[in-house]
C-alpha cells in the first residue's frame, strides 16, 4: 500500500509507542484486526458515518467492541481517530504501521506472479532465495495467479521486479538476436 500522509503520521506514532513497549507484532496484529473488523462489517459507513452519533457514543461502540480484545494503545488511538473525524484512515494507518513493524523486524512483503498457485513449499523456497537477495530476514508472499504466464515467477519486492517469466527470457533472447549479439 503507498504511504497515505495522514494515515503515516498516526501508523508512525503508534509505531514508536509499539517499539518502546516491545509490542510491535502484537500492535499490527491488533490494528490489521480492527482495521478488517472496520470494512468487513462496513462500520466506518454504517456506524461511524450517522449524523446522529455523538463522538462520545462511537467512543462507547469501540470500548464495547474492543475493551480485552485489544491493548489499551490500540484502542486509544481508535478514540483519537473519532475524536479527530478520521476513523475512516484507519486501514491507511494499519498498513503504514505494518509496512513501519515489518521494516523494523527485516520483513518485506512480495507479489508473486505465476502461471499456477504455488505450493507452500514452492512459497517457502521463492521467500528464502529473495530475502536473500533483498537483503531482509523473511519474506512474506503473496501468490498471484496469471494464467498469461506461459511459465516461471515474476517477483516484485517493493519497487524491484525480479522478470524470470518465460515470456520475458523470450524477449530477451528476440532482443539478442536482433541486435546480432546471440551467445552462449
Amino acid at each position: 500500500m503507498r504511504r497515505h500522509p495522514v494515515g503515516y503520521r498516526y501508523a508512525y506514532a503508534m509505531y514508536e509507542l509499539a517499539k518502546e513497549n516491545n509490542v510491535l507484532q502484537e500492535t499490527a496484529d491488533e490494528l490489521l484486526a480492527v482495521s478488517a473488523a472496520f470494512d468487513q462489517a462496513n462500520v466506518v459507513e454504517t456506524v461511524f458515518s450517522h449524523p446522529d452519533l455523538s463522538d462520545a457514543e462511537k467512543k462507547d461502540v469501540l470500548k464495547n467492541a474492543f475493551t480485552n480484545k485489544v491493548s489499551d494503545h490500540v484502542l486509544h488511538l481508535l478514540y483519537l481517530l473519532v475524536d479527530k473525524g478520521r476513523e475512516a484512515i484507519l486501514p491507511h494507518v494499519a498498513e503504514n504501521y505494518r509496512d513501519l513493524a515489518n521494516e523494523e523486524q527485516g520483513i518485506a512483503s512480495a507479489v508473486v506472479h505465476s502461471a499456477k498457485p504455488l505450493t507452500d513449499a514452492e512459497q517457502e523456497a521463492v521467500a528464502e532465495t529473495f530475502a536473500k537477495r533483498a537483503g531482509k530476514a523473511r519474506l512474506m508472499i503473496t501468490n498471484v495467479v496469471d494464467e498469461d504466464l506461459i511459465g516461471g515467477l515474476r517477483v516484485q519486492i517493493g519497487d524491484t521486479v525480479y522478470d524470470g517469466t518465460v515470456a520475458n527470457q523470450l524477449a530477451r533472447i528476440e532482443k539478442r538476436m536482433i541486435h546480432g549479439n546471440v551467445s552462449r
